[in-house]
């Protein structure tokens, strides 16, 4: 059995919380850097959030921003470098 199973609900559902406000607070962290080094950001949390909770995806994607996605968009992500594509197709590569 895998520990991760073992963990209540109730403390899972606190640290997922911790990491959500955690990401809206480092805005600074764009999608891109967050998918180059460990293969996921906002986007695919709130994907993880729409698949086990029946929401569509501006409803995931708002619980997860803390606001709607094109207004995030528009204050926080700046244009994705090569390098950054680069690596973030590298890193995607050894998802499962």
């Amino acid at each position: 059995m895998d520990r991760l199973d073992s963990i209540d609900d109730a403390v899972a559902a606190a640290a997922f919380r911790r990491l959500v406000r955690h990401l809206r607070h480092r805005s600074d962290a764009q999608n891109v850097d967050l998918m180059g080094l460990a293969g996921f950001c906002r986007n695919c949390l709130s994907d993880w959030v729409g698949e086990a909770g029946g929401l569509d995806r501006e409803e995931a994607r708002e619980a997860v921003y803390g606001m709607p996605y094109a207004q995030w968009k528009a204050q926080h992500q700046r244009d994705a470098t090569p390098e950054q594509l680069e690596r973030m197709a590298d890193s995607v590569k050894k998802n499962g």
